[in-house]
């Protein structure tokens, strides 16, 4: 200490400057430490923020007139997005929660309509051309509207009432076959009915002599 009273007031200054210096950058160096941790924390908080800014941006399909990707407000119901996409008279919107707030990517199908109860059923004889065990007759459910030429379901153009009348189709597998068929296109042959959800191997086996695709 007494080495530094002893220096001239030019030596003094500049080790006043050189010290100063010194605590100014090791404070700059703490404070910036201090605050690294807490920047990605005020990215996420933004980037959450602008997703609830934006909205959910959600696919409607199957009973409606205008099935497709539709972006809604923060905040929207499925009530909301139904009202853009029109659901159809038989729209069956009774197995949707239309209070549910809306998610991001979220998928809404709107089913059809069950009929109020299963037509009677009657036994028929196979399509000619086409073998069925010996005393047991293939069973479908009444209904005038058949192929003309051979007997057999077209599959691409039958509504739920035609397919309702195939063995073990009731309304609601009549009802997912033509969402498949409006959601997917024709089916290209018989088998692809098994990419229906609830149509197996074994299912298919009982309907493959009763359908077709034209």
């Amino acid at each position: 200490m007494v080495a530094v009273f002893n220096l001239g007031r030019r030596e003094q200054a500049v080790l006043f400057i050189f010290m100063a210096v010194l605590l100014f950058t090791a404070g700059y160096r703490l404070a910036a430490r201090d605050k690294g941790p807490a920047e990605p924390t005020v990215l996420s908080e933004n980037n959450q923020r602008e997703q609830q800014e934006t909205g959910p941006v959600v696919y409607v399909v199957g009973a409606v007139e205008k099935p497709g990707v539709y972006k809604l407000p923060p905040g929207s119901r499925v009530n909301d997005a139904l009202k853009l996409a029109v659901p159809l008279p038989e729209a069956d919107l009774t197995l949707l929660n239309l209070a549910m707030v809306l998610k991001d990517e979220q998928r809404l199908a709107v089913a059809f309509q069950a009929e109020a109860s299963e037509p009677e059923t009657v036994p028929q004889a196979a399509p000619e051309g086409l073998s069925q065990p010996a005393g047991q007759a293939v069973m479908l459910k009444k209904t005038t509207a058949v192929s003309a030429n051979s007997g057999l379901i077209n599959i691409n153009t039958a509504d739920e009432t035609e397919l309702d009348r195939l063995p073990g189709i009731g309304p609601a597998l009549a009802s997912r076959i033509i969402q498949y068929r409006e959601i997917n296109g024709s089916f290209q042959s018989i088998e692809d009915i098994k990419n229906v959800s609830g149509i197996g191997d074994k299912k298919y086996a009982d309907l493959q002599s009763l359908i077709t695709v034209q």
